[in-house]
């Protein structure tokens, strides 16, 4: 029999559901995987495992009721720290807020705990999810499964390697420059960022604004349209809130390649890339030709994203942390403090020139897509890199001028506002997952997710290789 921790999130919730097994059981399994893998992984922060036993107790008792809370009934989770969930600690991976109670919910916690969800703690994440690293001084770093002494991306990363080691069978993630698809890309996973307001949030700051977004890394397509069928729901204090029925996620079919038109950007305008994700990327597009598309390689005019990006990012930051930065500057990160005094040189003209600039690169792309039916292209620049790094300093050559610099093959994508998939491809020579990444046209997320469950039959060899980090006992 499949072990419990092997099994994808919704063919637990059905076993859980129909009584093969019981909630307890699931959440046993998968506490006692967390004991046994998180203290090399350190993927998983502020553990509540006797308090998820007794949810997951109080799961079955409602199951042999004929109850179900819904659609994650008895299944186990870790919310990503920068997400609140009701009187658990909830610190944004910042010595500042180290001891913070929530004591609220924050939307997408209150959607999963609707659905059944059974929490057990939180998954680690960078500095106020800043960096696509996950490193901070509360909890330390996280680790990559597949390698210990390799990244496991960011700033989803304790997300992304809880979920690739089967410490939790799925796990939300958070998606601003490449939070979700650069860890999911690093954990042979699949990563979505949705188009902005599909998932809502409703936290202080900019909700105009389409950059930063929440959803789902998981193991299978399935089980990241099922995650999207329990949070894509509308809400009221969210106005980029998309007003879709969130069951449109539930009745996916394979959409084939057959006779479709992908455009192929090989370096997204430019960009250096190691040369083993070249050479995925590459093949990723011999692939899609295989399975009956054609592929046309394209020159994406992309000179405005990183303006663009980089302009909305260092805003955020300036509205979110600006004062932790100025009263608690020792307690803060450099990086963190850069990224904000950026904000400090620009004027009305630079942010009136960044919106126009966006709408344009918005308006570019959804022309692509009435040319093409997909944008295939690398997701990220470079392999996992050396945990002990705070960041690649260069690519293939290349100086990289700013911190985030290295991961522009998404935050380029972030600022066009279209949706985007984090598809697994290949491993490199040193057993290193390599992903790729999908575009499609705004509010296409159900269409990227019926394509993925192509590619996901076409590369199950390589989403089967999962990670061993440590001897079963």
């Amino acid at each position: 029999m499949t072990q419990l921790t092997e099994m994808d999130a919704g063919a637990l919730a059905d076993a859980i559901r129909t009584r093969v097994t019981s909630a307890t059981e699931v959440v046993d399994a998968h506490l006692r995987r967390i004991e046994r893998l998180n203290p090399v992984i350190n993927a998983i922060v502020s553990l509540r495992a006797q308090e998820a036993l007794d949810d997951a107790r109080e799961c079955d008792r409602l199951t042999a009721r004929g109850l179900s809370r819904g659609a994650f009934h008895g299944v186990p989770m870790a919310v990503k720290d920068l997400m609140d969930v009701t009187g658990l600690r909830t610190t944004y991976g910042s010595r500042i807020y180290a001891d913070n109670i929530a004591r609220a919910d924050s939307v997408i916690t209150g959607k999963l705990r609707a659905a059944g969800t059974v929490f057990v703690g939180k998954t680690n994440t960078p500095e106020f999810g800043v960096g696509s690293h996950t490193f901070n001084d509360v909890f330390g770093v996280t680790r990559n499964p597949y390698d210990l002494s390799r990244s496991a991306g960011g700033s989803s990363g304790g997300a992304a390697a809880a979920v690739t080691s089967g410490m939790l069978p799925i796990a939300d993630g958070s998606d601003l420059g490449g939070s979700i698809r650069n860890p999911a890309s690093f954990g042979n996973l699949v990563g979505l960022r949705p188009t902005a307001g599909r998932v809502a949030s409703a936290r202080p700051g900019n909700a105009w604004d389409p950059g930063s977004v929440l959803g789902p890394i998981a193991r299978s397509v399935r089980d990241a349209a099922l995650f999207m069928s329990v949070v894509s729901a509308p809400e009221r204090r969210a106005p980029l809130s998309i007003d879709e029925d969130p069951s449109l996620f539930l009745s996916l079919q394979p959409r084939s390649f057959e006779g479709k038109r992908i455009a192929f950007s090989a370096d997204l305008g430019g960009l250096p890339l190691d040369t083993e994700v070249r050479a995925a990327t590459e093949e990723a597009a011999r692939l899609a030709e295989r399975l009956g598309a054609e592929v046309v390689p394209v020159d994406i005019d992309m000179r405005e994203a990183d303006f663009v990006f980089e302009t909305f990012r260092s805003l955020e930051l300036l509205d979110a942390h600006d004062e932790d930065a100025r009263l608690r500057p020792n307690l803060v990160k450099q990086t963190v403090k850069d990224d904000i005094s950026w904000a400090d040189d620009f004027t009305a003209d630079t942010i009136v020139r960044a919106a126009s600039a966006r709408t344009q690169l918005f308006r570019r792309f959804q022309a692509l897509f009435e040319e093409f039916d997909l944008l295939l292209a690398p997701c990220v620049q470079v392999l996992p890199f050396p945990v002990d790094w705070e960041y690649p300093a260069e690519i293939d050559g290349v100086a990289m001028d700013k911190y985030y610099s290295w991961q522009r093959s998404c935050s380029r994508i972030t600022a066009t506002a279209m949706p985007a998939l984090s598809m697994p491809m290949r491993f490199s020579e040193a057993g290193l997952p390599i992903g790729v990444q999908f575009v499609g046209p705004y509010r296409g997320d159900r269409l990227l997710l019926e394509y993925a469950l192509t590619w996901e039959g076409a590369v199950s060899d390589v989403i089967s290789r999962r990670p061993f980090p440590i001897e079963e006992s």
